[in-house]
């Protein structure tokens, strides 16, 4: 059967319908700009809505399979799918992308989500709650190109949720806070200005804090399985194990992630100045270009702490994400040239047992 996949390229102005197939799981101009009908005929576009093991679980119009791994994709990637060469299927370019330095020893990026709109950065009102641990999330997201928003959870068990709201509305003020109880029906009317049709939001944060209640509450039912914290330390257990978009009444797509024990920054040097960018614009009345904020000089950072107008914990937590930043940034480029010099090798070996062979 031929589809005709005219509505979904640029430049179609339809009257007011109810939405598609593809338009239901998130398609959209973004990508409909980089195809044309041949191509949307030929591969059909699908959404990666699961990694497995034996590999990617994508959707589409009249689609829903699993094919092999092959093609490097994460969750919410799209895809021209390449019915005799499913490997071979080729990746749409991301409107975002969040990722990570792979927990471990080693150096790759991990692929988190792509396609995401909106991220959720979740944690508690209890002992879990950690200003730190908030800025690397904000970061990430930033960096991503995803719009965040912190979502404080048990509220309804913290005798005063506003200590924990201003402290999370200093991690940037760019980011809007809501603090609720992730049971029932509040989270479904406290986030609906964000969970849009054909919109994909992410939840994110460490186990326990409430991701997948979160999650059940939007989709309305209890799809997702859910544990309780540890009561001596407000630590949580793991819930979720893998990565999976659902579809809520509503229309809006829901990720739900497991909690990460292991955030580590890479690439993320746009994102920590997004979310620093007090620190960042107190840099920039420096005496000195080329201030360590230490003890230079005509140094506005170190002025601003002195005045009280700067958390000299802040500042810290700047310099840790930077550092660590830089660090994972240059052990990636290095193990990319060392890769790209193993290859070239590797291509020079082959020529050359050929041309002995002629």
């Amino acid at each position: 059967m031929v589809r005709d996949y005219s509505a979904f390229l640029p430049g179609s102005t339809p009257a007011r319908r109810e939405p598609t197939a593809l338009e239901r799981l998130g398609w959209g101009p973004t990508f409909a700009s980089q195809i044309d009908t041949d191509a949307l005929t030929a591969t059909p576009p699908v959404r990666v809505v699961a990694v497995h093991r034996s590999g990617l679980q994508v959707a589409g119009d009249g689609i829903e399979e699993t094919i092999p791994p092959g093609p490097e994709a994460t969750v919410g990637d799209w895809l021209l799918l390449d019915r005799a060469r499913p490997r071979s299927s080729r990746v749409l370019e991301r409107k975002s992308l969040i990722k990570r330095r792979a927990p471990g020893t080693g150096r790759e990026v991990q692929l988190i989500a792509a396609n995401i709109d909106t991220v959720f950065v979740v944690t508690s009102c209890n002992a879990d709650f950690n200003v730190a641990r908030l800025e690397r999330y904000v970061a990430l997201a930033f960096e991503a190109g995803v719009a965040p928003v912190i979502v404080l959870t048990k509220a309804d068990l913290a005798e005063d949720t506003e200590p924990y709201v201003e402290e999370a509305r200093k991690v940037s003020d760019r980011v809007p806070v809501v603090a609720l109880d992730a049971r029932g029906d509040e989270p479904a009317a406290a986030l609906v200005g964000w969970c849009k049709p054909g919109r994909t939001v992410a939840f994110v944060g460490s186990s326990g804090v409430g991701k997948s209640t979160l999650t059940n509450a939007l989709l309305g039912n209890q799809a997702i399985a859910t544990r309780g914290i540890r009561e001596d330390d407000a630590k949580g257990r793991h819930t979720t194990t893998r990565r999976e978009l659902h579809t809520a009444p509503g229309g809006c797509l829901v990720l739900d992630t497991p909690g990460m024990r292991e955030l580590q920054l890479t690439d993320a040097a746009s994102g920590i100045a997004d979310v620093f960018e007090d620190i960042e614009a107190l840099a920039e009345n420096c005496r000195f270009t080329d201030c360590q904020h230490e003890t230079e000089p005509g140094c506005a950072v170190l002025a601003a702490i002195e005045d009280g107008s700067l958390d000299p914990a802040r500042l810290a937590r700047w310099r840790k994400l930077q550092a660590e930043d830089a660090f994972n940034s240059a052990s990636l480029a290095e193990r990319r040239e060392k890769d790209r010099a193993f290859g070239k090798l590797v291509r020079s070996a082959v020529t050359a047992k050929l041309d002995r062979k002629r």
